[in-house]
């Protein structure tokens, strides 16, 4: 007969193993990665980009970690003070609020359970407190910005004129790019075609280079050449695909003013030795189809003036067939240039909308100085695209900060009392960060920017 466990006995056994001790809970050293490590930002600057901090821990929830910075090796740039971090799961958001200009490195620590941590270095670069912040923003990525197409939903594609690449962003945030695209091999380029204009018709963009010599005065096969992509989509989701290309604009112009006695000097600007950014060189800018038209397309002239002299006036040639250009390869047929007074400024790049109104960003000829552009004034020009008609200032605009105004991304409703209008710099001249170097020979792609502002016409 099995002897019963009494009451008792029961309660012993229960009291017992409560005494035993606890198994002991251990925690993982925690994990923490940077987004990127590096990061640009800007004295003053509104909406700067931050960086996500994913961070984690074996045997700790979460929200038990905390994120920090614990150290910078320049203050006066920015201190571990000026890092900011929201969120409290595994992504969390870093900000940095510069104090000065230059870099520092940020050590980025975060604090688990049982006093455990784990740190990164973030590389933060903080450009100079710029006119009206409120109204800047800053595209990362590259910093030689050249042209701009709206592509609806708040977003921008933007072309480089240092490399062929192709942007897209978010028009109204610091932001590296949504998406990019290269098509230099599909082009059959190696080098940059140095696309300086654009504009869109339809669901076709089309793209042009410079068509001049290079800054030493050679000619280089890709900057002679023109292509489109198609848009499919639009804003965030917006693709692009190769369309066709042409090179042979470059040789049609020259011939073509060669045949009407020489009037713009096109065959003394494109000689070996001559360089494209001189008052009588030879520069294209700006692109965009004459009023009402897909067939006619303005060629806007940063160099040669007409005539080109100080005081000359800004030049465009229309080629009359530019869609079979590049449809079908045609040679490029023009009708008679259009002079504009500008004040003795050239075409940086010319925009309309659909109702035939125009914008024309006018700037230096000359080529860009050390921190950014020449002296020269810039301005914008309100048009209504007939020849012969006058082009009228709507703006002049600073030059005090870097980078020389390059490209408008949409043109407003231009009779609207307090229009505004976005421009974007070409930055790659600049020295953003006080050390000497151009913003388009820094290592990191995340500190070459080009700033993108808002102005409003008068």
């Amino acid at each position: 007969m099995k002897k019963q466990l009494g009451t008792a006995a029961i309660a012993a056994l229960v009291v017992a193993g409560a005494a035993l001790p606890a198994h002991a809970v251990t925690y993982g050293t925690p994990t923490i990665t940077l987004s990127s490590s590096h990061l640009s930002g800007a004295v003053g600057g509104v909406g700067d980009q931050t960086v996500s901090v994913t961070v984690g821990q074996s045997g700790a929830d979460v929200s038990a970690l905390t994120v920090s910075a614990s150290a910078s090796s320049r203050a006066s740039v920015a201190t571990t003070g000026d890092v900011t971090v929201t969120g409290t799961g595994a992504v969390r958001q870093l900000a940095v609020t510069a104090r000065g200009r230059g870099y520092t490195d940020l050590t980025v620590k975060v604090t688990g359970l049982g006093g455990k941590t784990a740190t990164k270095t973030l590389s933060y670069a903080a450009s100079a407190a710029v006119q009206n912040p409120a109204d800047a923003r800053y595209f990362s990525g590259a910093s030689d910005s050249s042209a701009a197409v709206d592509v609806g939903g708040g977003y921008t594609v933007v072309a480089d004129d240092e490399n062929n690449v192709l942007r897209l962003y978010d028009r109204a945030r610091s932001a590296a790019p949504l998406r990019t695209w290269d098509f230099s091999s599909r082009l059959g380029v190696t080098k940059e075609v140095d696309i300086e204009g654009a504009t869109r018709i339809g669901d076709t963009v089309y793209w042009t280079g410079s068509l001049g010599n290079n800054k030493d005065g050679e000619y280089k096969a890709p900057r002679n050449t023109v292509f489109t992509t198609t848009v499919s989509g639009s804003g965030s989701g917006t693709q692009l695909a190769y369309g066709r290309s042409y090179k042979k604009l470059r040789d049609d112009l020259v011939a073509w003013d060669e045949a009407n006695g020489d009037r713009y000097g096109f065959a003394a600007g494109t000689a070996a030795g001559e360089a494209p950014k001189q008052i009588d060189g030879f520069n294209v800018e700006g692109l965009e189809f004459a009023p009402g038209s897909t067939t006619t397309a303005y060629l806007g002239f940063r160099a040669p003036l007409a005539p080109a002299v100080p005081g000359g006036k800004a030049l465009l040639v229309p080629v009359t067939n530019f869609d079979k250009v590049l449809s079908s390869g045609s040679e490029a047929v023009f009708g008679s240039g259009v002079e504009l007074d500008l004040g003795g400024l050239a075409v940086r790049d010319i925009r309309k909308n659909a109702a035939n109104q125009y914008l024309i960003l006018a700037g230096p000829w000359a080529e860009a100085v050390a921190n950014g552009d020449s002296a020269d004034p810039y301005a914008l020009y309100q048009w209504d695209g007939v020849p012969g008609h006058a082009p009228v200032k709507r703006a002049d605009l600073p030059t005090t900060d870097p980078g020389g105004w390059e490209a408008i991304v949409e043109v407003p409703d231009l009779t609207a009392p307090g229009a505004r209008v976005q421009l974007i710099t070409d930055s790659g001249s600049a020295d953003l960060y006080g050390d000497g170097v151009a913003a388009k020979d820094l290592t990191h792609p995340e500190w070459k920017k080009a700033r993108t502002a808002w102005f409003t016409l008068t």
